[in-house]
């Protein structure tokens, strides 16, 4: 799919961090995803937030061409997506990687360092001390030797952040970051995006908890395999939208995170 330059009305180039039209992913003959339009904003945190199946994690890697879409077009910056993939970080779910892997933390972390560590994969100095410095930011640097293997799932997950900071993009995507991780793990994770906003660096994550939608993101996108509602979280996580994204199928806690 040949990616170009995404253009909105009066021909006015989109500049967003993340700027997706027209996106249409399918497995089989069924759509997971179905003509998304989205822009996400700079400077900004934004949760993709929906029922299961409703094309969320599909939609993250569909934009960063994981998976191949059956249409659309996705910019970043203003540029082709291929253009712009060294100020893109990817965090992927916990679930989807082998934690059997014979790596050391440290060594984890500093494949985000792929781009500036070239073919050779030669380590110098000022690498180690930045992937020594990224796994401060989360707490984890008194683990750089210890196999990944043998660290609990919100350690895990804390790494792999840790590699994505490393690489100090400009534009964060994160796939379910809180899945399955325990409180200390979701704080810790909320302060170093909030700080990467505070740097006026772009998140963008997967989130499946309504209740904490509120206090964690600036701005929401409702999905379900269509965009339902996009916008800042008081404008866009209504009661109707909600409903409409859920098929009515509302708890208490989701009905009062709809304010």
């Amino acid at each position: 799919m040949a990616l170009d330059l995404v253009r909105d009305v009066g021909d006015r180039i989109d500049d967003s961090p993340l700027a997706i039209r027209g996106l249409t992913v399918s497995y089989g003959e069924k759509p997971a995803v179905f003509s998304v339009d989205a822009s996400f904003r700079a400077g900004q945190m934004t949760a993709i937030i929906g029922p299961n199946g409703a094309g969320k994690s599909t939609l993250l890697k569909a934009a960063l061409g994981i998976l191949r879409p059956l249409s659309g077009r996705v910019t970043a910056f203003g540029r082709p997506l291929d253009e712009m993939r060294a100020r893109i970080a990817y965090v992927p779910q916990r679930a989807s990687v082998d934690w059997e892997f014979p790596a050391r933390v440290i060594d984890v972390v500093m494949m985000g360092l792929y781009r500036d560590l070239g073919l050779l994969g030669r380590v110098r100095p000022r690498h180690r001390a930045r992937a020594m410095e990224s796994l401060e930011r989360v707490g984890m640097e008194g683990f750089a030797t210890r196999q990944i293997g043998q660290l609990s799932g919100g350690q895990q997950q804390r790494v792999f952040l840790a590699r994505a900071l490393a690489q100090e993009a400009d534009l964060y995507l994160l796939d379910e970051p809180f899945a399955g991780v325990d409180a200390a793990t979701e704080r810790a994770i909320v302060g170093v995006l909030k700080g990467l906003k505070a740097e006026g660096k772009t998140v963008v994550a997967v989130h499946h908890d309504l209740t904490t939608a509120p206090g964690y993101f600036d701005r929401v996108l409702l999905l379900n395999t269509s965009v339902i509602a996009e916008g800042p979280v008081a404008e866009a996580m209504t009661e109707a939208n909600l409903r409409a994204a859920y098929g009515g199928r509302l708890g208490p806690a989701s009905a009062a995170a709809a304010g």
